[in-house]
This record gives C-alpha cells, structure tokens and sequence, in this order.
C-alpha cells in the first residue's frame, strides 16, 4: 500500500514555500504517470490515495505466488476554505490495484457531507468538493469509502474512513468581544504603570500560518498611553498626570492578524480611561496674603452666624476634605467654628454675647489641613493653610438691662394698699444712657394686685392680700428706654405673702362624726381621736388645744380630753346609752390656735350611738323598728314593682305600634293575588269539592318535571314521560305560558284521563262523552234526570255515580213518600 501527497503550485506559493525542490523530492516512478499526480487545477490543495496490493515475490520463475491481506492506506485530504472558482474542487482520487480499468468496480462514498457537499465519480473514484466551505464552521468532515463489485455490489475491499480537512485562509477580521472598555488609573503615577488588558479574537486556525497571530498596536491616545504589541496590555507613557488638568482619556487600540504583516485583517476597541484622584494638592485659602473682614452687632444672640470663609481643594472626596480650627486671637473664647457638611465651609458663630462699650474688635487665625495624607506626595506639602480674621463689633440700640435676673420680695397679707413691695432696677448700656420707664404688664398681674412707680421701679401693693387665697404672685416688670428706639426688655418679679394668724382652727374633716358602742362603760377614754386644721401656717410651737364649749361644759354624757398634741378623746361619763332612745348626740368644742393673735372656733361634733358585739365591734348605727313587717323587704318589693311597670309599658307599646300599623299601598312582589285559585278534586258535589290552595301549588317541582299525578286517586301504572315533554320551570312562573304547555301535553297524551286541576278546566268538556258539568249549562226543570249511566264510566268516575246515581230521598212526611 502506498499514500501520496500532492500540493498544487498555488498552495505552496500562499505559504511562501519553495515547493519545486518538494515536488522534486515527491517524484517517483510511482508517479510517473500523468493521470496518478493529479494535479490538474490551480490554486487547489489535494490529496492523492492510491491503493495498491504487495505481492509476495519469491524463488525461482514460475513459482506460485501467494495473496497478502489487502487494506486501505489512508491519508488526510485537504481542501480550501472560501474556494469560489466556477469548477467543483477535486480533492482526491480512490483507486484500487483491483480495478483493472473495466468499469467492474464502482466506487461509493459515505459520511459528512457526502452527496451533498462531497461527491465521488464511482468510476474513476475522483472526490469533489461541491460547495463552499468554511472552516470557522466546521474544520473537518469524517468520510468512509469502500471499492464494491458494479454488478453484484458486493464489497471488493473493507471499508475505511478518511479526513478531509478544510485548509483555513485569512478571511476573519480580529474582533474585541469585550470592548468597548472602561479603566480608570490613578494620576500620577509612574511611568509603565498597567492601566488594563485588551484581548482580541480571530477565527481563523491559530495552528496553521499567521492568520490568527495578532498584534496590537496604538492608533490614538498617544503620548499618553502606550499598548504592548504582543499581550495588549496599555501602560501609562507619560509621568505626572493630573487629574486637575485633564480627567478622561479616549484611546483606540488596534489588533492586526496575519503578524501584523501587509495584508492583514485588523479590528479595533475603544478604551475610555479615567484618572482617579489622589491627594496631591494642599487646601489653600483665596486671601491668605490678606485679611477677611468680618463685623457683629452686639444685640446677636450667641449661635448667630458671623461670617464664612473656604479653603480651596481641588481634589475629590476625602483627599479634599478641610478641617478647620482656631490658631491663635483674642477671640477664641468668644466665637466658634464649624464646618457646613455641603459646601465645605467654614461657618464662624458667636459663642457669647459682645459689647460694642467694652470692645469693639476681634482678631482670630483659622487653619485650614486635610485630614488623609498621601505619603507619595509629603514632599509637596505642606498640606495646610491659615487665613487671618478680623471682626468688628457694631453698635447697637440695646434694650435697658436689669441689674438682677430675677427680684423675689416679700409683703404681709392683710397689708393696707401702698404697702411698699421691693424695686427694681435697669440701666441703658448704650453710649447715650437714656432714661427708664417702668410698668407692670397687665396680663401678668390680672387683678391689679400691686403697682409701680414708673420713674424708680418702686413696687407697692394695689388692695390688701390674702395668703390662704394666693400665697405666692408672680409678675413681670417691663423697663423701656425714653428715646432711641424704645427698646424694653422685662425682669420676672417673684412676691411672697407672708402669713398672718387671721384664720381660726376647725375640726378636720373626717372628725366632724364619732361612732360609740350602746354598752360603752363610764369613763371610758378615746370613742374617737379629734384633730384640727388651719389654714394658717402653725408655727414651731404652736398647736391646737380642745375643751367643751361654756353651754355644754356641765353636761352628764360626754367630756373631752385634750391629748397636748394636737388632738383629743371624747370620754363616755355614764352608761345606759341607747339607739332606740336616741342614736346621735351634738357634742360643741371649742378649739385655740395659740397664735399671736390667737384664733378660737367653736365646732360642732356629732355623736353616734351603734350596736356593737361583745368585741366592741360596730354592727349597725341604724334606728330599727320593734316589730318589722312579714314578707319581701322594702327594697325587692320596688323591683318587683319596677319590672311590672317595665313589662306593662312594653305591651302598651306594642299594641300601639299593631294598631297603628297601615297596609301597604302595592302589593308587594312577593304576594300574589291569585292566591284563592280553586281546585277540584272529583266533578260536582257543590261546595264539598272545592279547596283553597296557595299559587305554589302551580310550581311543583313534579309539574315542571312533566309528570302531574292524580289527586283524587292513586294510579296503578304509570307510563315512562315521552321525550321532550317537559322542560323545566323557571324560577319566576308564567302563569298563562305554564297553563298553555300543561294543556298541550294533556291532549297529546293518550294515557292520561282529564285532571281536575285548573290547567285544563276549560277544556274538560269538549269532545268528552261526560259533556260538561257546568250548573250553567244543567236542565232547568225540576224533572228528575237518570244518571245510571254513570255507573258505566268506571272506577274513576265511582264517586261521581254515587252522587248522581240515587234518587233524592226526603223524609216521610206522610204523604206516602219513601224513607232513605
């Protein structure tokens, strides 16, 4: 067996070969024949397979020669891609040393693409390529071949697959998937400095030439940036790039296939590249060779704003973040400083009050430092700056001030009017010194207790005061200045009366009543312990004392006891004490204060006398009758008469509602006035047959089924309901359209006897052998009629025939007439 290659001229000539030494060295008298080389079309890459048989060649001449096993050789074949050429491609040739050139063997080929894009002349075994190919689709196709008999079919040799391999020329453009591309890179920095990698892609075989190698190269961005060629990396090619200066870069990077060589395909991205900040610049402030001139009026409160002043950073986030402090100056303590967390700023505030009198002008150093450092950039500091502040301090027309925060006086209640109070003072602080005006404004004093002198501040009272009615009046007095701009300012005036003994004492309020036992014994200390109030402040030796008034001081039932702290005992001076007889005792005691001057009152104390168990314990303080009446008390005899009258008035207001109850003036949807309709149950007998039903009964359910039963009988049989008969009722019933379908299904049913039920009642005479029943339509004489014939008509009309049947019997009246 043996595999020959061919490459055609052209092929060798796109890899810059030198193929003719090649084809030179591939020559051989295998070769020899112009039909086995096959190289027949430019521009073509093929592949030769000849298959041969080795013969065992051996001894002498004549001998037998004995058949090898024979098999495929094969070998790669190779077309290429994107070939547009009018002609079909050959790609190679199968030949068998069995092919004798009869048209004995046929040649089949099978596989990818076989029929399709690949066919075979079965004849010559010659493989063409039919289509297009590309090998960034598919970059080889899998065939099996196989030399069979043309007649039999039968395979001549086994078969064997074989590679044909789509040769790949430079027809795919390099291309970024990922661009465009953002990178950021912090300025300043070093020369070389990585910034980001690019990474194109090409298509075509990086195994075979230079189709795939790439090359990147800079087609704008320079002297900035620079790209290495091979891995696509960009660098920063210029040292110290500010950020201040300029902070975006737009730089186009190229890649070229083929090695960057002439006639390479090449694509491009664009990288947009941001310098990011670092802190390389110190805050200054604008006027730092000067002085900011700033000024306050002394009426500003302290937290008031004076004045603002910035140092200038121009780098971003923390890197130009200022802090702010007081260096030096005299007005340190003065004035405060903050910074306004938006604009940067430094703000300057008043901290406490100025006086343009005392001090009209205050200097003050502000340092402006970043906080975060960059130690790259310490040799360029430094990082800081100072301003100078000078803030004059304006005049202003202050209100007049009090030489107290606050004046507290006091007076003695019951104090006649013009009782001198206590003074105030304010002075004007102003350069001119005008003078003060005083006064009491009026809401704070409603009722006009005190007044003022309006020159001196004197304050006295208005009208006596009372210390148990307000001990305690807070005013406010107002001084205002006499020219300028009247400004005023007010002074709380705090006045406490002071207490006088003008109040007598009296008994506390849970003193004013005492309970005593029925069976208390003579002499007996303590029924109840007595206490006393004063609206008067008591003093430190002061206290209450208690005695009997003169009226009742020789009584016989009760004394008092004074206990010298304040309190007393009543004592019990006899016995024999009893509720029936009287249950309370008045009891007068007379009460001192002590004071200076003294107060005494005369109080009453009520005395109740109580059945008590032998412990002394309190059972009831009630009078109680002798005898008390049977039956319910007092108390369950109301309720009983409460829930009567409740019950009664409860009947009386629901008969008044019935009666004054009207009909309705409609008839409301839910009555019906066909409510009397009549049926009956069996022909004639008058009145007896007749019954009143609701109109319900026209919608039975058994009716709007189709099947209506007998009422005046119960049928022995019943025939299955005919198809379609019946339908079902709607929930609102037409009476008319229920009569009408009822009716039409009683005639059309040859199995159902006449109902008596309203449905066909009009209808019940006609065409009936019965006639009509109507008393309208009877005999008007009084001539007896014969109704034997009834007895015929069957058992359904029985009742009828007994009825009608008989002959009227009448009571013999002795006129020879029959007894029934």
């Amino acid at each position: 067996m043996l595999l020959i290659n061919f490459l055609s001229w052209s092929t060798f000539s796109l890899l810059d070969l030198n193929w003719q030494p090649l084809m030179q060295k591939w020559s051989s008298p295998l070769m020899s024949d112009p039909e086995e080389q096959i190289i027949k079309k430019p521009m073509l890459l093929a592949g030769h397979l000849s298959l041969h048989r080795h013969r065992q060649r051996g001894g002498k001449e004549g001998q037998v020669l004995h058949r090898s096993k024979r098999g495929w050789v094969w070998n790669q074949f190779f077309v290429i891609e994107e070939y547009t050429g009018p002609d079909p491609v050959l790609v190679g040739r199968l030949h068998s040393d069995v092919d004798t050139g009869t048209g004995n063997i046929k040649y089949i080929l099978s596989g990818e693409g076989a029929g399709t894009i690949f066919v075979i002349d079965d004849k010559t075994g010659n493989i063409h390529a039919t289509k297009t190919l590309d090998r960034e689709e598919q970059a080889q196709y899998t065939l099996t071949a196989q030399a069979v008999d043309r007649h039999t079919n039968k395979p001549l040799e086994p078969p064997s697959e074989f590679i044909v391999k789509v040769q790949d020329i430079n027809d795919n453009p390099p291309e970024f998937l990922h661009g465009p591309y953002y990178a950021r890179v912090p300025e300043m920095s070093n020369v070389y400095t990585s910034v980001i990698q690019v990474t194109a892609t090409d298509a075509d075989d990086p195994t075979y030439g230079n189709s795939a190698r790439l090359v990147y190269s800079i087609l704008q961005g320079q002297p900035y940036f620079s790209v290495e060629s091979q891995t696509g990396i960009i660098r920063t090619a210029l040292p110290n790039m500010d950020r201040e200066a300029r902070q975006e870069y737009n730089v186009v990077i190229q890649a070229k296939d083929m090695g960057g060589h002439m006639g390479g395909l090449s694509g491009t991205t664009e990288v947009k590249i941001t310098l990011t900040d670092v802190n390389d610049n110190p805050p200054k402030f604008p006027l730092s060779e000067s002085v900011y001139q700033m000024s306050v009026s002394e009426d500003k409160v302290p937290g008031e704003e004076v004045g603002r002043l910035m140092a200038k950073d121009p780098d971003l986030g923390e890197n130009g973040q200022v802090n702010y402090r007081f260096v030096d100056g005299d007005g340190m303590g003065v004035f405060e400083l903050s910074t306004d967390s938006e604009t940067k700023e430094a703000i300057i505030k008043l901290k406490k009050h100025v006086d343009y009198e005392n001090k009209r002008l205050y200097t003050l150093k502000v340092e402006g430092s970043n906080p975060h450092i960059d130690p790259r950039f310490l040799a360029w500091g430094p990082y800081k700056d100072e301003a100078t502040i000078k803030i004059s301090v304006e005049d202003a027309d202050e209100p007049p001030v009090f030489m107290a925060p606050s004046y507290t006086f006091e007076v003695e209640e019951n104090a006649p009017a013009g009782t001198v109070v206590g003074r105030v003072h304010a002075k004007d602080t102003d350069v001119a010194v005008n003078p003060i005006r005083y006064m009491i404004p009026q809401y704070t004093d409603i009722e006009r207790f005190f007044s003022i002198n309006s020159e001196d501040g004197l304050i006295t009272t208005a009208k006596p005061l009372d210390r148990e009615t307000q001990a305690w009046h807070n005013i406010s007095v107002s001084a205002t200045e006499i020219g300028g701009h009247h400004q005023d300012t007010k002074v709380r005036v705090n006045i406490r009366v002071k207490d006088v003994n003008d109040n007598p004492p009296e008994l506390a309020n849970n003193n004013n009543e005492v309970f005593m036992c029925e069976s208390a014994s003579p002499g007996k200390v303590g029924i109840q312990t007595i206490s006393a109030v004063d609206k008067d402040e008591m003093g430190h030796r002061q206290h209450f004392t208690f005695s009997l008034a003169p009226e009742v001081a020789h009584n016989h039932n009760f004394s008092i006891k004074d206990n010298r702290d304040s309190t007393a005992s009543v004592v019990v001076l006899r016995k024999g004490f009893s509720r029936l007889t009287q249950d309370i005792y008045h009891l007068p005691i007379e009460i001192n204060d002590n004071g200076l001057p003294a107060m005494s009152s005369t109080n009453t104390l009520t005395i109740r006398v109580c059945s008590c168990d032998t412990k002394n314990t309190i059972l009831s303080c009630n009078v109680e009758p002798y005898v008390l009446p049977a039956g319910l008390s007092t108390g369950a005899l109301i309720a009983i008469l409460a829930c009567i009258v409740i019950l009664l008035a409860i009947v009386v207001l629901f008969v008044a509602l019935r009666r004054q109850k009207k009909e309705p003036l409609i008839v409301f949807e839910e009555e019906d006035i066909r409510e009397n309709i009549i049926t009956y149950d069996d022909e004639g007998g008058g009145e007896e047959d007749t019954e009143a039903f609701d109109i319900a009964t026209l919608q039975n359910p058994d009716g709007a089924n189709g099947f209506l039963p007998r009422k005046d009988m119960k049928p022995e049989f019943q025939y299955p309901m005919r198809p379609g008969s019946g339908r079902p009722a709607a929930n609102s019933v037409d009476v008319d359209d229920f009569i009408k379908t009822r009716i039409a299904e009683a005639d059309s049913d040859p199995t159902a006897p006449p109902y008596d039920s309203i449905q066909i009642y009009g209808y019940e005479g006609r065409g009936s052998l019965a006639g009509s029943l109507s008393s309208l339509e009877s005999v008007t004489t009084e001539s007896d009629l014969d109704y034997d014939y009834l007895q015929s008509w069957g058992p359904r009309f029985k009742k009828l025939a007994d009825l009608y049947g008989a002959k009227d019997c009448y009571a013999n009246d002795g006129d020879g007439g029959e007894d029934c």
